[in-house]
């Protein structure tokens, strides 16, 4: 059975994709690994304080908000996604059978 995970993925070139375990941990990478690492010049000064102060306060989620203010349809986050692993397809051979495809 699949696992949940939270991920996003910013619309750069390349693009790059985080993956966590949750909603929560995933804001919170999203603001040390995306949102932290960008110069504050390249933030409007109208949103560089608040930006500054909700990632100081842990406010992962704001942070977030904010950086999507920033950089509109440059990141997309999606909470709640399957992983599957490999022992997801130990039986596909015997499932396969039994999907539309094999149906007249």
């Amino acid at each position: 059975m699949p696992k949940l995970v939270a991920c996003a993925v910013v619309h750069d070139d390349p693009p790059t994709v985080f993956v966590a375990d949750d909603l929560e941990t995933l804001q919170w990478v999203l603001a040390l690994k995306l949102i932290a690492v960008t110069p504050g010049d390249e933030i409007p000064a109208r949103l560089r304080e608040r930006l500054r102060a909700a990632v100081l306060a842990e406010h992962w989620a704001d942070a977030v908000s904010l950086w999507m203010e920033i950089r509109p349809g440059n990141i997309d986050v999606y909470a709640s996604y399957d992983l599957h692993t490999a022992s997801d397809v130990d039986l596909a051979a015997e499932e396969l059978q039994f999907t539309p495809l094999f149906r007249d």
